[in-house]
């Protein structure tokens, strides 16, 4: 049975229309530029740190964080202060750093196939470090600049309720 000749006109409208979508739907599918991150981890650096402590983090391995120390590895300025994180929390939770002076974290990861990273924020919230973010049991040595004396936020931006307390003395 043939819908009646009113409806053609309707039907006939409707073919393009209805490719228009499916072929909007399709494009949508393919993409051949870049992906749709929203995060993508940078490459893992072989890069030695600077002679001065950067603001930017080093991408070298630190000596394991369980070993207290209070000279920096050669070719780095000032201490180092050890940070673990682990069962998505940081361990300590309180930090103290030397007040006007360069110095590194000796960063700990130890929640298999998680990622992590350090931001340290001013009391005014701003972020005055960022470190890279890591993946998995690794360890990063980050390389802090000098922080004027007084108490600071560290937090990991993948978990931003893993967070502890700097204190530049």
């Amino acid at each position: 049975m043939r819908p009646p000749r009113s409806m053609r006109p309707v039907r006939i409208a409707a073919v393009p229309i209805l490719a228009a979508i499916l072929a909007v739907m399709a494009a949508a599918c393919v993409n051949t530029a870049s992906p749709g991150w929203t995060f993508a981890p940078s490459p893992p650096s072989s890069a030695a740190p600077s002679a001065a402590g950067s603001a930017g983090p080093s991408a070298s391995a630190a000596a394991p964080p369980s070993a207290p120390s209070s000279a920096a590895p050669s070719g780095t300025t000032g201490s180092v202060v050890n940070l673990k994180a682990q069962n998505l929390a940081f361990d300590p939770k309180s930090l103290t750093a030397p007040a006007g002076a360069a110095f590194q974290i000796a960063f700990d990861n130890q929640d298999n196939a998680t990622m992590h990273d350090v931001v340290i924020k001013d009391a005014g919230g701003k972020e005055v470090f960022k470190g890279d973010l890591i993946t998995g049991v690794a360890q990063k040595a980050y390389n802090v600049p000098a922080l004027q004396a007084g108490s600071y936020t560290f937090v990991c931006t993948v978990h931003p309720t893993m967070t502890g307390t700097l204190e530049a003395k």
